[in-house]
């Protein structure tokens, strides 16, 4: 690996980063949060890494399935694809925007780029016979049928809320504009891409793209994405500044290294559920083992908070996945 590309980092940032659970959820609330959490970034490029930024999109894309079944019958339906096309488009904007400014205030000439990007997925994969992912808004149980027989759509009863239509999550294969990505790497960009996991897409039997209905991993899609563009890094940002074994219990304890077996031990024994830390455990340990595998003297990825990501770094908190 080149030495230019030693300080290259993938920065995954969480949806708490952006749209926080206590905020409304708004545009104005979302950019002061971003005003806050973004600062870790520019802290980044000060350190001289090349930064790609991914981020996720979720409570996005439930609010904008809200207003779609809001407008139904007033406004042509949305498939899921151009749901997250759409939200990368916004989302990458308002990041964008953000960093600009604070580049701007500090007077350092950073180039920032978002670019749509579109995931590449296998059309076969086992994930679209068993759909688990839930995508927007709540049903009662009344409606199920009818939503059904209507709309095709596959309904399970989300527990404590009501029924909603869940959608794939399957493994991210590509990124489809890689070679682009490192173009503009190259060209010194900060470079904002693979929102929400990307635009879901699969091959025909022609080899053409089509848009699926699915919804892919942001943290798993980000792994896919730092080994495409040969990072030294992988950070995962998430609500926590260090991953805990017996999380939530008074037995908390916070790990802060762990190995590619002992993160999968830990997975196995249920510590890292599906649904929050597992995802991003095996984000980390497919990145190290990938690093791993080609002889990197130094392979690991970073799980921790983007408001605690510069003391993670600093050796204060956070949790290196190492091989």
């Amino acid at each position: 690996m080149s030495e230019t590309f030693e300080k290259r980092v993938v920065v995954a940032i969480g949806g708490n980063a952006i749209s926080p659970t206590s905020g409304d959820n708004s545009v104005p609330q979302d950019y002061q949060n971003l005003r806050r959490s973004l600062d870790a970034i520019v802290e980044l490029v000060e350190r001289g890494y090349e930064v790609v930024l991914t981020h996720g999109n979720g409570p996005q894309v439930g609010n904008q399935m809200i207003r779609v079944e809001l407008a139904r019958g007033q406004a042509p339906d949305l498939p899921l694809d151009v749901v997250v096309a759409d939200l990368q488009g916004g989302l990458g904007y308002m990041i964008e925007r953000v960093l600009r400014n604070k580049f701007l205030r500090k007077g350092m000439e950073q180039p920032v780029c978002a670019l749509l990007t579109l995931t590449e997925v296998d059309a076969d994969d086992p994930a679209f016979e068993d759909p688990t992912k839930f995508v927007g808004p709540v049903f009662n149980a009344e409606a199920v049928e009818e939503l059904v027989a209507e709309r095709g759509w596959i309904m399970k009863e989300d527990k404590g809320r009501g029924w909603r239509r869940v959608v794939a999550s399957p493994q991210p294969i590509r990124i489809i504009e890689r070679r682009l990505i490192r173009v503009l790497i190259d060209s010194g960009a900060l470079v904002i891409v693979t929102g929400g996991g990307g635009i879901p897409v699969a091959r025909d039997e022609r080899g053409l793209l089509r848009g699926v209905e699915g919804v892919i991993d942001k943290d798993l899609a980000s792994t896919v994405l730092a080994r495409e563009l040969d990072a030294a890094e992988l950070f995962i940002l998430t609500g926590v500044a260090q991953v805990s074994l017996d999380f939530g219990t008074p037995d908390e304890r916070p790990v802060p290294t762990m190995t590619v077996a002992e993160a999968r031990q830990w997975v196995a024994e249920g510590q890292f559920p599906p649904g929050s830390m597992g995802p991003k455990v095996e984000a980390a340990c497919r990145f190290v083992e990938h690093r791993a595998a080609q002889g990197a003297a130094n392979a690991r990825a970073l799980i921790t908070d983007i408001y605690t990501l510069v003391d993670a770094l600093d050796g204060k908190t956070g949790t290196w996945v190492v091989p």
